[in-house]
């Protein structure tokens, strides 16, 4: 069996994404209730909200960076880490779970050494428990992308992943 660790992905934001961040910022800060907004438009800049630009956006607004770490860290909108090029999730709904989608999740998680919520170091793959995906009737059930993927049992996992891995 895998050994599950965390991987980090470096952070690449650059000196562009930085400038147009902060001019966005200058212009949101004056709105009540900036923080959200703050965030989306952070997110939208960079795909996710890594410290770096959490600190940002604290330094930005005046706010402290616990402040923004917490909603950060609310909202299920709101991604601190990167998405791999290929995201997969693991719908972890009722019908999902009752038919074996732990041990789907574990398996994957194993095959590539991901806890849920993380990225591969190389950036390929990312992994994500989600809630239901309305593929109930498929139960148990894993997107990869836009390909969905039911009926599963954790021996089909490194198949599927192979199909990815190229």
């Amino acid at each position: 069996m895998s050994k599950i660790k965390l991987t980090t992905v470096a952070f690449r934001g650059n000196a562009a994404q930085e400038k147009t961040l902060r001019d966005q910022l200058r212009e949101i800060k004056k709105m009540p209730g900036a923080l959200m907004p703050a965030l989306q438009a952070a997110q939208e800049i960079y795909g996710y909200l890594p410290i770096e630009v959490q600190k940002i956006v604290a330094e930005e607004l005046g706010v402290s960076l616990e402040e923004v770490f917490g909603v950060a860290t609310f909202y299920s909108q709101f991604a601190l880490n990167p998405k791999g090029e290929h995201a997969v999730a693991v719908c972890m709904g009722t019908a999902c779970y009752v038919k074996g989608s732990g041990d789907v999740f574990y398996k994957i998680a194993g095959e590539l050494g991901l806890t849920d919520g993380a990225t591969t170091p190389d950036g390929k793959f990312s992994l994500n428990s989600t809630r239901c995906i309305g593929c109930c009737g498929l139960a148990p059930v894993m997107t990869v992308g836009d390909d969905v993927y039911g009926k599963l049992t954790p021996a089909d996992i490194p198949g599927i992943l192979a199909k990815y891995r190229d």
